[in-house]
């Protein structure tokens, strides 16, 4: 199987993990909203510690995404960003990694 399909599948588990989650939590709260949920990320160390990390994961993520993609001539990569709040890093990183394997794919057919 190639590399590319396996970060395509990580990219629909990513969105679907996160989401079955998120929409639990939106259902079993009274008043749903997302600032909300923010507050109950941050509710204990433990939360703040998860937060702290995929704050960094985020970040490195991002660093990644902008050099590579200017390198590699990666069309609406600047899209991700946005997409990795409203859905989910979890989802974003692996479709970058497909779209980057993608174009790396089709750099080594041309040379």
């Amino acid at each position: 199987m190639k590399l590319k399909y396996v970060y395509l599948f990580l990219a629909i588990l990513g969105v679907l993990y996160t989401w079955y989650y998120n929409i639990l939590y939106f259902q079993s709260v009274e008043n749903a909203s997302f600032i909300g949920f923010m507050q109950d990320a941050q509710i204990n160390f433990a939360g703040k510690s998860f937060g702290a990390d995929l704050t960094v994961v985020v970040l490195t993520f991002f660093v990644f995404l902008t050099t590579e993609s200017l390198r590699l001539k990666i069309k609406y990569w600047w899209l991700l960003i946005p997409l990795t709040f409203l859905i989910a890093v979890a989802f974003t990183f692996p479709l970058f990694l497909y779209f980057r394997q993608q174009k790396l794919d089709l750099l080594s057919i041309k040379n």
